[in-house]
């Protein structure tokens, strides 16, 4: 997907992007959550029963209907993973070792109904494929040389718009070293596609600016992943990288799906504030903040 087209996906996700967009939904009615457990020492806690959960919204308790462990059988067949590659002129340093291990957290990824796969510079280039084709996975992201400018909020846009049509778990993961230096989108409408979205993101970054630009970068790259309960990685230096891609696969492996029924039937299209807790003490949970209801309008 290229040039134009890149543009027209952007701006119909940020068109779409209103109270009549029904988001991260597993089905008409059932609002479904990633939610990740981790104990004090940041360690992730992957034994959790469904009796350990509890999901308020706007205050109102809410019933469990769905629970699945991340490596549980239907969690794993449920899977829809996404790289998403940054290939632009400032990452020529270190672009040759990016390919060597998002090849690798490639092959180690739980088997999945496809992989889609994201690549930018000034433009934006999406392909989805199929478990069977994960060859030509690998191909493209080797034969990728860097080039141009850095279009990282266009990229997530094109992404989520693609991955707002599939049924299951969304999740992305996406390396870059943070700079946006061509996109139509702003950050702030960036925040604003992913709360609508149903995906799960995580940042592997590896900033090489310094001082208050490189902070700028981080920030902006937590705060990205933070909104749909995902985390930004950012490994030291190169060598890192492998290790900082395992902790990725990690926290996927681990996420917990949970889904409820809203005691709130009404489809006005309004921000729900969600909050899930665990009874467990001790604990830290990290998940969504909320989602926009269902609309439809009155006649």
């Amino acid at each position: 997907m290229r040039g134009i087209a890149a543009c027209v996906c952007v701006i119909a996700a940020v068109s779409g992007l209103d109270a009549s967009q029904a988001v991260f939904r597993a089905g008409v009615d059932l609002v479904t959550l990633g939610v990740t457990i981790t104990d004090k020492s940041g360690h992730l806690a992957t034994d959790l029963t469904r009796d350990d959960f509890q999901i308020v919204e706007d205050g109102a308790a809410q019933r469990l209907e769905y629970f699945a462990p991340g490596s549980g059988d239907e969690a794993v067949a449920a899977l829809h993973p996404g790289l998403m590659l940054d290939t632009s002129a400032s990452m020529e340093r270190d672009l040759k070792l990016a390919r060597s291990a998002a090849i690798k957290f490639l092959n180690l990824l739980p088997r999945s109904e496809d992989i889609t796969l994201v690549d930018f510079d000034t433009e934006v280039r999406v392909t989805r494929y199929p478990q069977r084709d994960f060859p030509r996975v690998v191909e493209r992201i080797r034969n990728r040389k860097p080039d141009g400018w850095t279009a990282l909020y266009d990229a997530l846009g094109v992404y989520l718009d693609g991955a707002a049509a599939q049924q299951g778990r969304p999740v992305l993961v996406m390396y870059t070293d943070g700079a946006d230096s061509r996109s139509s989108l702003s950050f702030r409408e960036a925040i604003e596609l992913l709360k609508a979205s149903s995906a799960t993101v995580y940042a592997v970054g590896l900033v090489a600016n310094s001082g208050s630009a490189r902070m700028e970068s981080q920030q902006r790259l937590r705060l990205l992943t933070e909104t749909t309960g995902g985390q930004a990685f950012f490994p030291s230096s190169l060598k890192d990288l492998d290790g900082a891609y395992e902790q990725v696969l990690n926290e996927i492996r681990a996420q917990y799906q949970l889904g409820y029924l809203s005691t709130n039937v009404a489809a006005d299209g309004r921000w729900r504030k969600v909050e899930v807790k665990v009874k467990r003490p001790g604990l830290k949970v990290r998940a969504r903040k909320g989602y926009f209801a269902r609309y439809q309008p009155s006649r």
